[in-house]
């Protein structure tokens, strides 16, 4: 999450004191921060070449939390550790067709299938696919994995029962209203969709786990894009802020139900911090937002 003003040369760039990225904007020439409306296209294709570039240094970071080298894959919805073998948003998903969106290197669509799903995973950045096809060749449940943008996926009207997302997609494309239309799309009636993103609330603290992510310094209701720029002013990364209330909204316009909204609670076990996510901040304000919704039959 961005800084601390609206202008763009007073924006801190998102915190990283032990240079997780580093390979990332090495590669990418990030060089630094602005707020700009970006098209669908151009953030498209920002976090493809984020993606890919970050592949590496992320899974080192947090492959293990997410199981993505488990034999049997996980279902993490979110920093705050959420299983969905705990907490069941999906349901019983044996027998079903599920589509998980944005699932990097898809442990959880392996985790899905293991327990009796027609899983398939989608996400935008070959890095991250090729990731996940690495964890497959070492064992456990296997499933097909399409590269595609949130905003046009690849299937026929009504193909899933279940559609999820676990901090996939959504965060990162320009037409979040029309990522629910396309998910309404390729839901069967009665079908679910689920997806976690960072709670909206977070947007108006600085991206900093510490002391200083405990200060509102951004509006709640600004929301032209976080974006990191190269030299050339070419985005190299970005992130797109809703609130609760435009979330809610866009759901309801795809012709969804809105089920539930949950907001996890930070476990008093975890005591790991995830860039902006830490047990200081998780006391005081939520860091997730998980939103349940249905395609009415």
């Amino acid at each position: 999450m961005p800084g601390s003003t609206n202008d763009a040369t007073d924006i801190t760039p998102r915190t990283d004191p032990d240079d997780r990225h580093g390979e990332a904007n090495s590669i990418l020439g990030t060089s630094g921060v602005s707020r700009d409306r970006l098209d669908s296209a151009d953030s498209e294709r920002a976090s493809r070449a984020w993606w890919d570039a970050d592949a590496a240094d992320y899974h080192r970071t947090h492959g293990d939390f997410l199981g993505v080298d488990s034999a049997a894959g996980e279902f993490v919805w979110c920093p705050e550790g959420l299983h969905e073998g705990d907490v069941r948003l999906l349901g019983d998903v044996a027998g079903r067709d599920v589509l998980e969106v944005g699932c990097g290197s898809a442990p959880c669509a392996r985790w899905l299938a293991g327990q009796g799903a027609r899983a398939v995973g989608l996400d935008l950045s070959m890095g991250m696919l090729t990731r996940g096809v690495e964890a497959m060749a070492k064992g456990g449940p296997r499933v097909p994995l399409v590269q595609a943008g949130a905003e046009s996926l690849p299937f026929a009207d009504e193909s899933f029962d279940i559609v999820c997302s676990a901090f996939g997609a959504v965060p990162f494309v320009a037409d979040s209203a029309l990522v629910m239309r396309e998910v309404a799309r390729v839901l069967r009636p009665g079908g679910l969709w689920v997806f976690a993103v960072n709670h909206p609330i977070r947007w108006i603290f600085p991206d900093d786990p510490g002391p200083k992510g405990l200060t509102a310094t951004m509006p709640y209701f600004d929301r032209t894009p976080y974006v990191e720029v190269d030299d050339d002013g070419t985005p190299t990364y970005v992130e797109h802020h809703r609130t609760i209330g435009d979330r809610v909204r866009e759901l309801v316009a795809a012709g969804l139900e809105v089920r539930d909204i949950v907001e996890p609670d930070w476990p008093e076990w975890l005591d790991r911090e995830w860039g902006q996510w830490s047990p200081l901040r998780g006391q005081i304000f939520p860091g997730t937002a998980i939103f349940v919704s249905r395609k009415p039959d």
